[in-house]
């Protein structure tokens, strides 16, 4: 299962070293601009780029709490065929 505030701050945490690429098990991984992962010959589900999404938030706790990207993640999310749900 995935969970949204766990995939915010992992996209946080990627801000300056790449995108952050989810894949339906949970696992997740930076990856360059650019670069097609892929995890034992499966793509992710979504492919994030951290700065657009998170960039203007001052604090993690700005960008976990903001409806719109809560909201924006799971759309993602759930429109490649995942589950997700809020902690």
């Amino acid at each position: 299962m995935l969970y949204t505030r766990e995939i915010i701050q992992k996209i946080w945490d990627a801000q300056g070293y790449g995108n952050l690429a989810v894949w339906k098990d949970g696992t997740t991984a930076v990856i360059a601009p650019g670069e097609a992962p892929e995890k034992n010959g499966k793509p992710p589900l979504a492919v994030f780029k951290p700065i657009p999404l998170v960039g203007g938030f001052s604090m993690l706790d700005f960008a976990t709490h903001d409806a719109a990207l809560l909201e924006a993640v799971e759309a993602t999310i759930r429109e490649a065929g995942g589950e997700i749900e809020r902690e």
